[in-house]
C-alpha cells in the first residue's frame, strides 16, 4: 500500500510517499520561509521523480498539528481534498507525536517540543513502547519555564527532540543534568516518520472521517487575540 504523508505544522514543510517497505520518495522545503504554498507542486515532483502514479496513492496521512495556523490549514485541506478526489481513506496524526517516533529506539523519557512562538512551546512527553512510542499525558501549551519544572520533577533521563528544545535549550537545561538533547536535524517532524507512524493503522482500518480531520491549535490564533484585545478595550 503506498501512502502520501503531509506534514506542515512547523516552518520546515515535509512531503514523502511510501509503504511497508519504507519511504519511496520525500522532498523537504526547510525552514526560514513559508513553504506551505508548495505542498501540491512538492507532491508533483516526488510522485514524477519515483514514477508513481496518483492513482496508485492508496491512502493519506497527514500532521495535524499542534503548530502553526497558516501551515496547518493549508497541510490539512490539501490532505482532506486529495482524499476525497482519489476516493481514498485518511489518517490524521498529531504531529508531538510524529516528531518522538523520530527517537523511539532511546531508553529514556521522550520529550517532544515544538515551538509555538509568543515565547511558548507545545509539548508532551511520551514513553518508548514497542513500535513506537506511548503519550503520557495531554499536548501542553505553555512557557519554557513551565515545561522546566515539569523536567526538574522528573527523576528519569530525558531526551528532548525538536525546534523547542533547541531554541529554548538554555531555560530546558536549567532542569537538571538528567535532560539531554537530540541532534538539531530531528528538530522538525517529518512526513517520512508520518507515513510509517500512519501504516499500521490503515492496515487495522482506523481510517478517519474526513470531516473530523481537522488542525489540533491548543491556543487562539494571533488574529483571535487581537480581536478579543480590541473587544475588551471598546
Amino acid at each position: 500500500m503506498i501512502v502520501l504523508g503531509i506534514e506542515t505544522s512547523t516552518p520546515q514543510t515535509t512531503v514523502a510517499i511510501g509503504s511497508e517497505r519504507g519511504t519511496v520518495a520525500s522532498i523537504l522545503l526547510s525552514a526560514g520561509r513559508s513553504n506551505h504554498e508548495f505542498v501540491v507542486p512538492a507532491l508533483e515532483h516526488i510522485l514524477r521523480w519515483s514514477d508513481t502514479s496518483i492513482s496508485q496513492v492508496g491512502g493519506i496521512a497527514v500532521g495535524i498539528g499542534p503548530g502553526l495556523f497558516t501551515g496547518l490549514r493549508v497541510g490539512v485541506q490539501t490532505a482532506k481534498s486529495l482524499a476525497q478526489v482519489l476516493q481514498v481513506p485518511i489518517v490524521g496524526l498529531a504531529s508531538l507525536d510524529v516528531l518522538a517516533y523520530a527517537v523511539r529506539y532511546t531508553n529514556r523519557v521522550i520529550g517532544s517540543v515544538i515551538d509555538a512562538r509568543r515565547s511558548e512551546v507545545f509539548f508532551c512527553f511520551y514513553r518508548p513502547v514497542h513500535g513506537g512510542v506511548a503519550p503520557e499525558g495531554e499536548f501542553q501549551v505553555g512557557s519554557p519555564s513551565l515545561m522546566a519544572a515539569e523536567l526538574e520533577a522528573m527523576r528519569e533521563e530525558v531526551l528532548l527532540v525538536g525546534d523547542g528544545a533547541g531554541r529554548y535549550r538554555r531555560e530546558l537545561e536549567a532542569a537538571g543534568g538528567h535532560v539531554e538533547f537530540a541532534s538539531p536535524a530531528l528538530g522538525y517532524p517529518h512526513a517520512d516518520e508520518l507515513v510509517e507512524l500512519s501504516i499500521p493503522r490503515f492496515h487495522r482500518e482506523e481510517f478517519d472521517r474526513v470531516a473530523n480531520v481537522v488542525p489540533l491549535y491548543l491556543r487562539k490564533s494571533d488574529a483571535e487575540i487581537a480581536w478579543d484585545q480590541r473587544a475588551r478595550t471598546g
